[in-house]
C-alpha cells in the first residue's frame, strides 16, 4: 500500500455520500501565505470588478514548493476533483466526444461559491477587466451566476499561481489569457543565456518531469513538438497546460493539476511511457494520449524538491486529518467504490488501479 494510494483514497473518501459537494475552505496565512483570489475582486456576479492585479516581484527561494503547494489548495477549493485520462482511445466515435464535451460541470450553488474565485484569477491579466465585464453580462442574463463563464480561465488560473508563487515581472513570466504566450516566453529561452524568463521549453523526455514544472498540449494535436511551435511563435494556437504535482512511475502516470478543467480546477491522471533501463532511474518518454499528447515540457529554473511534494502539501496534510475513522480507506483501497464527494470521471472507464494498488 503506497503513500501516493493512502492519499488519493483519503482525497477520495473524505466526505459522507450525504454531502452534495466537500471541499476544503482555504487554509489560514500560518499554513500558507497566499491572497486568495476572491479578494482581487469586490461586488457580486453581474456587478463585480477588480481591485488588486499586483503581484510580487520576489520569488521565494523554495519556489517549486509553493507552486505546488498554492495549486493543490485551489484544486482542495473546488472541491478534490479528478478526471482520468489514463484509458483514452483515440478511435472514439464522434457520439462519444460529442458526450465528453457536454461532461459535468458545476452545480448552480457550486458556480456561485466560487464565482469571485474565477474572477480573480483574471485579476492578474492585462485583460481580465473587460473579459470580467463581459462575464458580468453573463451573469445578469436568464442563467444568473449558473451561466458558465463566457471566455475559457485556464491559462489565467496559471496565470495567478505564478502571480502569488513570486513571478511578478512579465520578464519572468508572461501572465496572460492564453497559454501560447508563456509557451512561446519558455521556447524564446532555450538558447538564451540571459533570459530572465522562470521556465525553459523542452520535449518531453529530453530532461527530467519534476514537480513544478509544466507540461503543455494544443488542440487536435496541431503540434508534437517544441520545433512544430517555434515555426508559429506569436501565433495563436488553442492549448492547455497543467502543473505538474507528481510523476507516479509504478503507475505509468504523471499527475497534474490546470484550471477550466470541465468548469473546475481539476486533478488530472495523465498516461505516460517510461524508459527503464537497467542500472538507470526510468525516465518519461511521453505523457498524454491521442489528441491529448503533450508537446511541450516547460522546465522550472528552480532547486528540486522531493518526488513527494503533493503529498507533503499544506492542503493534503490538511485534509488527512479530517477524521480518525479510516474504514471508507480500506473500502476504497479493496475496490469498493462508492460515489460520494469527490468525483473520480474517466473518459473511458475508471481507472481500477486507482484504488486496487
Amino acid at each position: 500500500m503506497t503513500k501516493l494510494t493512502l492519499v488519493i483514497a483519503a482525497m477520495l473518501g473524505a466526505a459522507s455520500a450525504a454531502q452534495a459537494q466537500f471541499h476544503l475552505e482555504r487554509l489560514p496565512s500560518d499554513d500558507l501565505q497566499v491572497t486568495p483570489p476572491s479578494a482581487r475582486v469586490d461586488g457580486d456576479p453581474g456587478r463585480m470588478r477588480i481591485v488588486d492585479g499586483s503581484c510580487s516581484a520576489q520569488a521565494p527561494v523554495d519556489v517549486r514548493r509553493r507552486i505546488i503547494n498554492i495549486a493543490v489548495q485551489e484544486w482542495g477549493y473546488f472541491g478534490f476533483n479528478v478526471l482520468d485520462q489514463t484509458n483514452l482511445d483515440e478511435s472514439d466515435s464522434r457520439d462519444r466526444r460529442s458526450r465528453r464535451r457536454r461532461g459535468p460541470r458545476l452545480t448552480p450553488w457550486e458556480s456561485a461559491r466560487v464565482a469571485d474565485s474565477i474572477a480573480g484569477y483574471w485579476s492578474i491579466t492585462s485583460d481580465g477587466s473587460w473579459i470580467l465585464e463581459r462575464q458580468n453580462a453573463i451573469w445578469r442574463g436568464p442563467y444568473g451566476v449558473a451561466a458558465r463563464w463566457r471566455d475559457p480561465w485556464s491559462a489565467a488560473f496559471i496565470s495567478w499561481v505564478m502571480c502569488e508563487g513570486g513571478f511578478g515581472e512579465s520578464s519572468q513570466f508572461r501572465r496572460h489569457i492564453a497559454h501560447h504566450a508563456y509557451i512561446d516566453q519558455a521556447i524564446e529561452a532555450r538558447g538564451d543565456d540571459v533570459s530572465k524568463a522562470a521556465f525553459v521549453a523542452y520535449d518531453v523526455g529530453e530532461v527530467p518531469i519534476e514537480p513544478g514544472d509544466m507540461v503543455c498540449s494544443a488542440r487536435r494535436s496541431a503540434y508534437r513538438s517544441i520545433a512544430d511551435r517555434e515555426e508559429h511563435l506569436g501565433d495563436g494556437i488553442r492549448s492547455h497546460c497543467d502543473i505538474v504535482m507528481k510523476v507516479d512511475e509504478p503507475n505509468d502516470r504523471v499527475l497534474v493539476i490546470g484550471g477550466n478543467v470541465r468548469g473546475a480546477v481539476r486533478l488530472k491522471l495523465l498516461a505516460a511511457t517510461f524508459d527503464r533501463k537497467p542500472g538507470m532511474e526510468p525516465s518519461v518518454r511521453s505523457v498524454g494520449l491521442g489528441r491529448r499528447t503533450i508537446f511541450a515540457h516547460l522546465k522550472l529554473r528552480a532547486d528540486a524538491i522531493e518526488a513527494e511534494a503533493f503529498e507533503n502539501s499544506p492542503t493534503m496534510k490538511a485534509l488527512s486529518t479530517q477524521g480518525s475513522d479510516l474504514t471508507w480507506l480500506q473500502r476504497r483501497l479493496e475496490g469498493q467504490l462508492m460515489t460520494g464527494c469527490c468525483q473520480v470521471e474517466s473518459d473511458s472507464v475508471f481507472d481500477r488501479r486507482y484504488s486496487a494498488r
